[in-house]
């Protein structure tokens, strides 16, 4: 998740966990980094923005995380090239003061088809 501060990145981050059955609330990760949560998968909430090097983020053990349940990552673009080949970078987009757009950046095949179908349940094309 890129966006600014103040954006909703934890917000969206709580949405997808409640959608994932998670019944905790999602906090921001900021001080801590790293949060997981069980729902119907592990999902782990990562927060970069005190990252200043992306080899602090190697060093949280990242490589588990993507591998062991759903990750969502604030502040992606921080450690960007850590990311599998496949992710999807979603970025928050304030359009006023409470209203926001999303703009999907899928990469890799299994992505890409994943905003695809979201596109046809808006009744949007590709």
């Amino acid at each position: 998740l890129n966006g600014t501060l103040g954006a909703g990145k934890t917000t969206l981050t709580q949405g997808i966990a409640w959608g994932l059955g998670v019944k905790e609330y999602a906090h921001s990760p900021t001080f801590i980094l790293v949060h997981e949560y069980h729902g119907r998968v592990k999902l782990y909430h990562l927060d970069l923005y005190r990252i200043d090097d992306p080899r602090e983020v190697e060093e949280l053990g990242i490589d588990e995380f993507l591998t062991d349940g759903a990750c969502v990552v604030e502040w992606a673009e921080k450690a960007i090239d850590l990311f599998p080949e496949e992710h999807l970078l979603v970025e928050l987009i304030e359009l006023g003061e409470e209203s926001r757009g999303l703009r999907l950046t899928p990469t890799g095949e299994r992505y890409v088809g994943l905003v695809e179908e979201i596109a046809r349940k808006l009744g949007r094309a590709g």
